[in-house]
């Protein structure tokens, strides 16, 4: 079974650093990996469509309504967190995300969405790969003080992160969110067809 303390430990492997046996713990390496593991690791589910992530929620409009453009705002879920607005019904809908907020002219929408799931068992293997890549360069000064293992380490990071966007992305019929890249990013030509 994966877990934290296995992602961490290999982010620690690759700075030739001492093992943790427990998050939390007091040594030089627990301390600064429990300090950055969590917003690290979110930055790496928010950088990319994470078919493993996705989750989906019909949500009903707030009784509280904007004061101003939209007629109507929703509140993102918190079970499981919501951590990246991906699409709302189709694309031709118009919205906004503002704060923990959806505003739109639709009174109701079906939300597909990136979650914060905790548990390194629902991750892909190489979004686990990722993450620890990503914890290594973040933390590799503050371990052993070189800028060139830091860059190093940055580079495997941006090398892991390519390598899991293409395997995650051939996942699943082509086109299913329509307008999306393999990125996360709205095709060219979805955008170029909204303005006509």
């Amino acid at each position: 079974m994966a877990s934290e303390v296995e992602t961490i430990n290999s982010a620690l492997n690759m700075l030739g650093a001492t093992n943790i046996i427990s998050r939390g713990e007091e040594s030089k390496s627990g301390r600064v990996t429990n300090q950055r593991f969590d917003a690290v690791r979110d930055a790496v589910f928010r950088a990319h469509y994470w078919n493993c992530l996705v989750s989906r929620a019909s949500l009903a409009a707030d009784t509280e309504t904007p004061a101003f453009n939209w007629s109507y705002q929703f509140t993102l879920p918190t079970d499981p967190y919501c951590l990246r607005v991906m699409q709302l019904d189709y694309l031709d809908i118009d919205f906004q995300v503002e704060g923990r907020k959806i505003v739109t002219n639709e009174s109701t929408i079906n939300l597909i969405y990136l979650a914060r799931i905790v548990d390194p068992n629902e991750w892909d293997s190489l979004l686990n790969e990722t993450i620890a890549a990503r914890l290594a360069a973040d933390i590799s000064f503050a371990m052993v003080q070189s800028t060139s293992l830091t860059a190093n380490l940055y580079s495997l990071y941006e090398s892991k992160l390519s390598e899991a966007r293409f395997t995650d992305a051939t996942e699943g019929t082509p086109g299913a969110m329509t307008g999306v890249t393999a990125s996360g990013a709205l095709q060219s030509d979805v955008l170029v067809n909204s303005r006509l």
